[in-house]
């Protein structure tokens, strides 16, 4: 098993769950984070740190699609390990619906 994380980050982006990952397995694209899935040790600490509720076990239902998006985005984004302020905007996006389909980005983020 693996967390993910899920529709939910884009926009947001609160990186709570970075500070707290032991093994620094999130990666940063311009308005999301994702996990990469063979780094995580399954430990949970990120799960309860997101604001936004974003970060799953893969072994929930109808989540195939996010574990493939953050594999593929893992190898791709830049490496984050370390807290950053979220947008400014962030918790106006915290319950859109639709976020993937209207804002979703293929570009990196800054990394550290």
């Amino acid at each position: 098993m693996t967390y993910i994380v899920t529709d939910a980050c884009i926009k947001c982006k609160y990186t709570d769950c970075v500070e707290v990952c032991p093994v620094d397995c999130f990666y940063e694209g311009e308005n999301m984070l994702v996990i990469h899935p063979d780094e995580c040790i399954d430990c949970g600490v990120c799960e309860p740190e997101c604001p936004a509720e974003a970060i799953k076990a893969d072994t929930e239902s109808n989540l195939e699609k996010w574990l493939e998006l953050n594999t593929k985005f893992a190898d791709i984004w830049p490496n984050l390990t370390m807290k950053k302020d979220a947008p400014a905007d962030a918790d106006d996006f915290v319950n859109k619906d639709g976020k993937f389909e209207e804002f979703f980005s293929e570009a990196p983020g800054e990394g550290d």
